[in-house]
């Protein structure tokens, strides 16, 4: 079983990944009423995920696809149980897609204005859902004997739940936000940096009560990993104030970063304080989906452990290249340049 507990850890890698790279591509879509003041300088905004966005979706498709390998029941509960939350962050990030892809393709706008619309909403719906259903599975839900979810999607709106959804939603937004500002200039750079400023103090008050909360959830369960929990969620609290305090001198890579090391560790604190659960069950505690019997056969995960050492690196590698492929800043004279050759 001590790969199953490896795969418990890996796979929370992966989210970790997904949270952190397509978190800020949430946050710059649900920036765009606030910091888009005419269609150029929209067209900055988005620019500056253009060229990454669809690559950083895959770490959810890597992770989905390493849960169902390594832990099928887990899957098979949750998937099922959180069909209609999960169905729509389907929607929302294929609604998102679509607007990337077609908000360029009509000169009017009203058309641009109705995709960017669809790019706001497709940000923040999954930015949300994604909160709340960790937030749950951390919280845990009603399971019955057979492993089947017996709540609804009524359930999954607890105060807990919907707390974690806000608190991710805000930290995707001010992580959006200070990607902005590290990738423009002008205008936009200007703009984006205040808006962080105004975003700091909902987005420390949410977090600060989402690790006191998840902490205290652990020890009424007694969480063999609660000095890890508690460790992590103090390490993403400096991060928070320490990215609010380089946004403040504006030193926006450090702000990135810095914000980039508070989702690592927000998720790493909600991970731990889920261990070693699955997914707990509020019906009775017997009925819980844990890492040893929710996991597949040592077979199954010595074969994707092998997968994971040769394939893991290669991905790092190629996402890191494209980062330092599309590393210059999205400039407003440079779009406003290729406009201006367009329309002659």
């Amino acid at each position: 079983m001590d790969l199953a507990y490896l795969w418990f850890f890996i796979v929370g890698v992966l989210f970790v990944g997904y949270f952190v790279l397509d978190g800020f591509d949430f946050g710059v879509g649900m920036s765009l009423p606030f910091l888009g003041k005419d269609d150029i300088g929209r067209r900055q905004i988005i620019n500056t995920i253009g060229p990454v966005w669809d690559l950083n979706e895959t770490w959810v498709i890597v992770a989905g696809a390493c849960l169902f390998a390594a832990f099928p029941e887990w899957y098979a509960t949750l998937f099922s149980g959180f069909y209609l939350a999960l169905l729509l962050i389907l929607l929302a990030l294929i609604l998102r897609g679509v607007s990337f892809e077609y908000r360029h393709q009509r000169d009017s706008l009203k058309w641009k204005k109705g995709f960017d619309t669809m790019i706001v909403i497709g940000s923040a719906v999954p930015a949300l859902l994604w909160g709340v259903a960790v937030g749950n599975i951390v919280q845990g839900v009603p399971i019955d004997a057979d492993k089947n979810f017996t709540g609804s999607l009524l359930t999954l709106l607890n105060p807990y739940g919907l707390w974690v959804g806000v608190t991710t939603l805000l930290l995707f937004f001010l992580h959006g936000v200070y990607f902005i500002a590290l990738k423009t200039d002008g205008q936009v750079k200007t703009d984006a940096e205040a808006l962080a400023r105004r975003l700091a103090l909902p987005t420390v008050i949410f977090a600060a009560g989402c690790v006191i909360w998840t902490v205290v959830i652990a020890m009424e369960r007694e969480a063999p990993l609660l000095w890890l929990t508690i460790a992590c969620g103090v390490i993403a609290a400096f991060a928070l104030l320490g990215s609010v305090a380089a946004n403040w001198v504006k030193r926006d890579g450090w702000s990135f970063f810095a914000g980039a090391i508070t989702i690592v560790f927000a998720v790493l604190t909600l991970w731990t304080a889920l261990f070693p659960y699955v997914m707990p069950s509020t019906t009775d505690p017997a009925y819980s989906l844990t890492i040893e019997n929710a996991s597949s056969t040592d077979y199954t995960l010595t074969i994707m452990t092998w997968a994971a050492v040769i394939f893991l690196p290669l991905v790092l590698l190629y996402q890191g290249w494209t980062y330092w492929i599309f590393r210059k800043r999205v400039s407003r004279t440079r779009i406003e340049r290729a406009a201006a050759v367009a329309s002659h």
